[in-house]
């Protein structure tokens, strides 16, 4: 099975580590990409959740129409998968302009962005992701094109270059990152706008996996779509994503229906348990519990012990077990809490 694949093999069980943990991962690759493309929100009045970014972001948006001026820049922060590029993409699609859409990695010289920047017209919308990771040069030019509308083209090399300066059409800059603390002062400065996306709370998510349910053809209940908001992690990327697998569970093994005995059952498959922990999640914290006592353990003893990298495990398992109070970080290691030991079904040491 390929990396981007979500084929799944009904005869078995259970699906592989990696498989499952994409299932709760935040990121997207390009084929849930374009599946997550026909779910997107066209405009502020259909995007659930985020209510102050939404109602900031809505006045933005009206005052620069009514003077017939471009909106300022904008910066969007937020782990993945809470609607950063949905929100860059309802900005054009709000002000009737054309997006160009791009990221950060693949900025890493001045003349990519130079050459992205010099095609732009007039009021099109420009989407930076994962900003933060734009090459330093890049970042200076981009100083530039933000408040002055104008890139310095060199040409030459050595005592006779000779920098001319280009004219740009005025555009409004959509950056986004999911690590604010990386950018530097100057490029944040120069945003007009910033809005930092929150998880989503349950409630949210149902209204999300019932718009996507609808917009999929998918007879649901209110019960099901409950089970599923309960464990997407507060991330509506995830969420849609698991109602698409709970549908494939429902057309092969059920009746078709999003049912809460559906919802189960297929994230039973999927090894994703009521909490929205996965197989990851839960070795992290069966190796803290089981093998070292509840911690403290360093971050590269216990990737080593669950069979994964380090960066997977801080980036991947961490940031929902801190979240929700399974595991503290601490300057000795990690350590597991009262609630990581119950939620595993163990007696704490203290308990004993």
């Amino acid at each position: 099975m390929s990396e981007r694949s979500y084929e799944i093999d009904f005869g078995s069980e259970a699906l592989t580590g990696a498989e499952a943990e994409r299932l709760t991962a935040g990121g997207a690759g390009e084929t849930e990409r374009a599946e997550e493309a026909a779910l997107r929100p066209q405009g502020l009045a259909d995007f659930v959740g985020q209510p102050q970014v939404r109602a900031q972001l809505s006045l933005v948006l009206e005052a620069a129409k009514a003077r017939g001026r471009t909106p300022d820049h904008v910066l969007l922060s937020g782990p993945p998968g809470l609607g950063k590029t949905t929100l860059a993409m309802i900005i054009a699609h709000e002000m009737g302009r054309g997006i160009r859409v791009t990221s950060g990695p693949a900025i890493q010289h001045a003349g990519d962005l130079a050459a992205i920047l010099s095609s732009l017209e007039e009021g099109e919308v420009l989407f930076i992701d994962e900003i933060h990771r734009m090459s330093r040069a890049a970042e200076e030019m981009l100083y530039v094109a933000m408040e002055d509308y104008r890139v310095d083209v060199i040409v030459g090399k050595g005592p006779g270059a000779t920098a001319i300066p280009l004219e740009l059409p005025f555009f409004t800059l959509v950056g986004a990152t999911t690590r604010s603390g990386l950018l530097p002062a100057p490029l944040r400065d120069r945003f007009g706008f910033t809005g930092h996306l929150d998880f989503y709370s349950a409630e949210d998510l149902h209204s999300v996996l019932a718009r996507s349910a609808r917009k999929l053809g998918m007879e649901t209940e209110e019960t099901g779509l409950t089970e599923i908001a309960m464990r997407s992690r507060g991330t509506p990327r995830i969420a849609n994503r698991l109602l698409r697998r709970v549908r494939d569970w429902a057309q092969v093994r059920g009746d078709g229906r999003i049912t809460t005995a559906a919802a189960r059952a297929a994230l039973e498959v999927y090894e994703v348990d009521a909490l929205g922990l996965d197989r990851l999640d839960r070795s992290v914290l069966r190796s803290l519990c089981t093998r070292f006592g509840g911690g403290p353990v360093g971050l590269g003893t216990l990737a080593v012990t669950v069979g994964e990298e380090a960066e997977t495990v801080e980036e991947v398992a961490e940031p929902f077990l801190v979240r929700e109070g399974l595991v503290t970080r601490t300057p000795r290691g990690r350590i597991a809490t009262r609630a990581a030991w119950e939620h595993l079904g163990l007696t704490p040491p203290d308990a004993g």
